[in-house]
């Protein structure tokens, strides 16, 4: 795989999250070239890394970070033929990663390692159409990529030990917490654990439990806060006192049991949609969406410093 520091970095597909992987990268010193499909889409990437720069100054640049190393390309192929690290971040459907990949494969420097940002299909489905299969890697980030530090990264069926180390290795240069998964599974492991909660979230709703506002609430009042602090397990460990989590397992285990027996199967029928985007809506009348995002994103930036300055896990 790629010798020495990874300098030039290549991101194709630059909506939402190649935009801010682009952004990612750039405040991290290196050379990045991007292309994307849309007719608007230089203007568009280069507006978002501007938007996102004085976030990243607060994080702290590289020596030699700058807007100014972003090149945008007229084609995938001259945007990746120099990279030492390809990050796609494309539309979620496999028709596209195989061709993007089997393009990427054949203009790429062999020793690159070929990244994707994909959020439910896995390496294995589109691997095979390239030459270099043993350099193909998941990198999942979370959005906003260029806040959240966790990246998802596994391998597929074909893919190197040499470039999983390699890619976890990257991430972790670029400030980022990457964990690595042992084997595939659709949606890794952040998105399962949402999934979970949004599947409960969502029955709620329809079988009229509760607002969309007071389920938002019920987490962002509660135990979401402490989530931003520790996971799931170590936080039911502080939770059971003095015995820890083995005291909570034999208190309580039975209990959790009984709930996950009696948690609701949903479906996205037109209703329950309806509902859920009336809930929203009303929790956002009056408010401004970039503002909100904004506003987000500055609390995001004071927790991650907090957690920095902490010396937890």
């Amino acid at each position: 795989m790629t010798n020495g520091p990874i300098t030039r970095v290549a991101v194709v597909g630059t909506g939402l999250i190649g935009a801010s992987w682009a952004t990612v990268f750039l405040a991290r010193g290196m050379d990045v070239s991007a292309y994307d499909i849309a007719p608007d889409a230089e203007a568009a990437l280069r507006k978002a890394v501007e938007r996102y720069w004085p976030l990243m100054r607060h994080l702290g640049l590289a020596s030699g970070a700058s807007t100014a190393r972003l090149r945008f390309c007229a084609s995938v192929e001259q945007a990746v033929e120099a990279a030492q690290f390809v990050q796609e971040s494309g539309p979620e459907r496999l028709d596209f990663k195989r061709a993007v990949f089997a393009a990427m494969d054949a203009a790429t420097l062999a020793s690159a390692i070929l990244a994707s940002s994909s959020s439910s299909i896995t390496v294995t489905e589109f691997q095979d159409v390239c030459q270099h299969a043993e350099r193909v890697v998941l990198g999942h980030p979370f959005n906003p990529p260029h806040l959240i530090p966790l990246v998802e990264v596994v391998g597929g069926g074909r893919t190197s030990q040499s470039a999983v180390d390699t890619a976890m290795a990257f991430y972790a240069s670029c400030g980022k917490h990457p964990i690595r998964l042992m084997k595939e599974v659709r949606g890794h492991i952040a998105n399962r654990l949402q999934a979970a909660l949004w599947q409960e979230a969502f029955h709620l709703v329809e079988a009229g439990i509760a607002t969309v506002a007071d389920i938002d609430a019920a987490i962002a009042h509660g135990p979401g806060l402490r989530w931003a602090l520790l996971g799931p397990f170590l936080n039911l460990h502080l939770s059971g006192g003095r015995g820890g989590i083995t005291h909570y397992l034999s208190h309580l285990g039975p209990a959790i049991e009984a709930i996950w027996l009696d948690l609701g199967k949903v479906s996205l029928t037109p209703e329950c949609e309806a509902a859920v985007i009336a809930g929203v809506q009303q929790q956002l009348e009056g408010r401004d969406l970039p503002a909100t995002i904004q506003e987000r994103d500055r609390l995001l930036l004071e927790l991650l410093q907090a957690k920095a300055a902490s010396g937890l896990p």
